[in-house]
């Protein structure tokens, strides 16, 4: 695991812990979210906070006028952190072990569902129920329209990916035909 992994993890774990000594679990992965979008390095804000030209103080200076006011006390306090020791970059692995703390404190998981069209909300509803009472979570569903799936859908929980894909299925019968061939 790189260091950049561990530290992204420890900065995860210490707001964590704030977060929810405060109650505000939620507030603040949606405020991360809001600071891993805003600080992309696609974007100009991402662009300027990795210059070496520019000061760190100037950087902290311009950041701190825009998210004053907009962001949570601990948030803030964790973007100037990151902004004085040149860890911005650290945001989006941040975001990901938050996002895994929380849920795992909350018995909560992400379930990415992959399909040819986006699910309606009962459709959510039962992959969420199905997927959870197989975990024993609570399942937040994110729906991602893949185009490639011929049908079926596939599901990443975690580490692990539950393929109830068309092709996925024809795979496995294809594996079942060759073991009986032997």
């Amino acid at each position: 695991m790189s260091r950049d992994i561990v530290a992204a993890k420890r900065y995860a774990k210490a707001l964590y812990e704030i977060a929810a000594r405060d109650g505000q679990t939620l507030e603040i992965e949606n405020e991360l979210k809001a600071l891993v979008s805003s600080f992309s390095n696609e974007s100009e804000v991402g662009h300027f906070l990795s210059s070496p030209k520019i000061s760190v103080e100037e950087k902290w200076t311009v950041i701190s006028r825009a998210i004053e006011g907009k962001l949570s006390k601990p948030v803030i306090s964790l973007t100037k952190l990151l902004i004085e020791r040149g860890r911005v970059e650290l945001l989006p692995e941040l975001l990901v072990g938050y996002i895994k703390i929380s849920g795992d404190a909350q018995g909560v998981a992400n379930a990415t569902v992959y399909s040819t069209y986006a699910l309606n909300d009962e459709e959510q509803k039962q992959v969420a129920a199905e997927f959870g009472s197989l975990v024993n979570k609570k399942i937040r569903v994110e729906n991602v329209i893949d185009k490639s799936l011929l049908g079926g859908m596939k599901v990443r929980i975690g580490d692990t990916l539950y393929d109830g894909s068309l092709a996925g299925k024809l795979e496995r019968l294809e594996k079942s035909f060759r073991r009986q061939a032997l």
